[in-house]
């Protein structure tokens, strides 16, 4: 019987709920930020993303240095990571309320997303042969889902206390994390499982396809975070010049991010029949011009500009399952798991580059859209290290 048969019905259900409700972690203190901020009479700004990044980082680094993917059976692993993920997250609400022990709360809740968001991807790449493209469209929609979730609970209900916020918060992941592991299966462990081989993570680097797709990742990943965290800035920059809209700014937020679900949903459709390179490649482009052509759109009608939001929204995330497909395609099966982890983590490691420029450079022009092409270097990049090699993939 093949590992499709194997396969439950209901899998992918149960795992894009897991992804979902596991990644509603990751921007929870950005959509309390304005609360804790009035609370503790301090600015955060960037570190409150730029801390859980640091977190997610160091937390993927030693899970590919000890290969702990090949280690420790996959759903234990995100369930445990969900466990102590929501109590990482929780924990603002137990200790002293002070810059420290927030930016820790944060780093620890990052550290355990280590063990959420690329097991996910690894259990899907277990699971899923030449339709990964699509089932990993579902994953990564899914994560678009759970960070776009903090803003619309903010958005709708502006009077929620932050305590209990992210008390809900965390029992999503909590409950996340229980369903995947008592009704999913397991692929078995490698049998070399407990050899240590950073030669084998060094792929990265000497495989050309891998490089390839690798580093159109870390393109990708330069541009999405620090549009999902300073889109509630752009949104306030629009509103500061259309003063004849009233705007709310964590509904905009979280309607421009969640419309990556679509960008995922269907790239991950469309890799059935053009192939996740193509499907990538151009919707990092699209994502690039969107880029450019902002400062311009400013004087732009409400609903003009929701639709360029909408559309950059979209491709913004929409190329991330593709590039992670062809990484998990072309990595060694019986290091996947840890070579995911580690295109993951530097990826990340780069987003806290880009999110702390963006923070000190938007804190000189507050109200300058311009300053947002810096972004566009990720997708010129992006399309130059990869382009050639992934196209036809």
């Amino acid at each position: 019987m093949n590992a499709i048969e194997k396969r439950p019905s209901y899998f992918l259900i149960v795992l894009v709920f897991a992804q979902f409700a596991g990644t509603t972690l990751w921007l929870s203190g950005n959509a309390i930020a304005g609360q804790i901020e009035a609370e503790l009479g301090v600015k955060l700004g960037g570190w409150l993303t730029s801390t859980v990044q640091l977190g997610f980082i160091i937390g993927t680094l030693l899970n590919a240095i000890l290969a702990v993917p090949e280690r420790v059976l996959s759903t234990r692993l995100f369930l445990i990571c969900a466990v102590f993920g929501a109590i990482s997250n929780l924990s603002m609400t137990f200790l002293p309320l002070n810059p420290f022990f927030v930016l820790s709360s944060r780093f620890l809740t990052g550290l355990f997303l280590a063990g959420i968001y690329p097991i996910g991807m690894k259990i899907a790449a277990d699971w899923y042969g030449k339709d990964l493209g699509r089932a990993m469209g579902y994953l990564v929609g899914a994560l678009v889902l759970g960070k776009s979730f903090p803003y619309l609970l903010k958005g709708i209900s502006f009077e929620i206390p932050w305590k209990e916020f992210l008390f809900w918060i965390s029992l999503v992941s909590l409950i996340g994390g229980l369903l995947l592991w008592s009704l999913s299966p397991d692929k078995a462990l490698p049998l070399q499982r407990n050899q240590f081989s950073i030669k084998a993570l060094t792929a990265i680097f000497r495989l050309p396809e891998l490089r390839a797709a690798a580093f159109g990742y870390f393109g990708h990943m330069w541009e999405l975070y620090t549009f999902w965290a300073f889109l509630p800035a752009i949104w306030k920059i629009y509103a500061h010049f259309h003063q004849e809209y009233v705007i709310n700014i964590p509904l905009t937020t979280f309607v421009t991010i969640v419309v990556g679900f679509l960008g995922c949903w269907g790239g991950g459709i469309l890799s059935l029949k053009f192939g996740s390179g193509k499907v990538a490649l151009i919707q990092l482009l699209i994502s690039g011009i969107c880029c450019l052509i902002l400062p311009f759109c400013v004087d732009f009608s409400l609903f003009a500009f929701s639709t360029l939001m909408g559309i950059w929204g979209i491709t913004v995330v929409g190329d991330s399952p593709q590039f992670s497909t062809l990484v998990s395609r072309f990595a060694l099966p019986e290091r996947r798991g840890s070579i995911i982890t580690l295109v993951t983590s530097i990826g990340f490691a780069i987003t806290i580059v880009s999110i702390q420029l963006m923070d000190f450079v938007l804190g000189k022009f507050p109200e300058n859209l311009t300053v947002f092409w810096l972004l566009s270097f990720g997708s010129l990049i992006g399309l130059w290290a990869s382009g050639k090699r992934i196209y036809k993939q």
